[in-house]
């Protein structure tokens, strides 16, 4: 773990405090103060909050520049790759100049670039099971930017054990997906919410849904998808609106439609390996 060098950078202490705004910030942050919504208390929730995001490709980029830009005070990225040219045509936290890097890094300074008050963790390793606590420890929000089923199901279990809401999403070619799992509260009707694997009984088989370095993938639909992640993440943290839990959003970027399926906890859902 690796705690990036940058002004105001701190390390686990004062966890969930509510630290008043500077004048800075309140000018930085002026756009969302007008909103009844957020107002100066949901920006101050924004400022306590410790976001852990995994992956700092496709999905990870968009998600990490738009809570940085909205004022999350602490993200940490958990990458073990290194910047290629191929990343730069979706993965705009990056640029010519920081092929080789390791994305946490390159990704690090541009948001301190950005802004200058959030703080980051990195983690310059991949996300596991077995590591999943200790990455985990002091996160209240974690968002799954991967792109396989393994991390997928390491992160919804992971989640799920620490108590504290996981945003999902996935894309490939021109589609994408996203939702909200908060599996150790209950619905309003007092189910309880569904799980990962109510969703995605089981991984497919290996092969089976081709990577996007075999079947391509439109740069602009990991920008579509990664911000509505943001967004779930902001209200996820502020408490406004109502976050995707118990729906699958599905984009169709080439007919530009959006649909959504509602999903429930099944009576027999037992974790099993990813």
């Amino acid at each position: 773990m690796t705690e990036a060098a940058f002004p105001g950078v701190g390390r686990h202490d004062n966890i969930g405090a509510m630290e008043p705004l500077s004048p800075e910030e309140i000018a930085r942050y002026h756009r969302h103060i007008l909103l009844p919504e957020i107002g100066g208390a949901g920006q101050q929730k924004l400022k306590a909050a410790r976001v852990l995001v995994i992956g700092a490709g496709g999905l990870g980029a968009p998600v990490l520049q738009y809570l940085a830009a909205a004022g999350v005070g602490t993200l940490g990225i958990v990458d073990d790759d290194r910047v290629s040219l191929s990343n730069l045509q979706r993965q705009v936290i990056h640029d010519s100049g920081t092929i080789g890097e390791l994305k946490t890094e390159s990704a690090a300074f541009a948001i301190a670039r950005l802004n200058p008050h959030v703080r980051l963790i990195r983690f310059e390793e991949r996300f596991s099971p077995e590591a999943a606590r200790r990455q985990l420890s002091g996160f209240d929000l974690l968002i799954d930017g991967s792109d396989n089923f393994d991390t997928r199901y390491a992160a919804a279990d992971a989640a799920d054990e620490a108590r504290i809401p996981l945003v999902t999403g996935a894309v490939g070619r021109f589609d994408g997906s996203l939702t909200v799992l908060k599996p150790y509260e209950t619905a309003e009707d007092g189910t309880p919410n569904p799980r990962y694997r109510d969703l995605f009984p089981e991984a497919p088989p290996a092969g089976l849904i081709p990577a996007c370095a075999e079947a391509g993938i439109i740069g602009a639909l990991t920008g579509v998808i990664g911000t509505m992640m943001a967004m779930e993440a902001i209200k996820l943290v502020t408490g406004i609106g109502e976050p995707l839990v118990g729906r699958l959003l599905l984009y169709d970027a080439l007919s530009a439609r959006f649909d959504t399926i509602r999903y429930k906890r099944r009576r027999t859902t037992q974790r099993q390996a990813g």
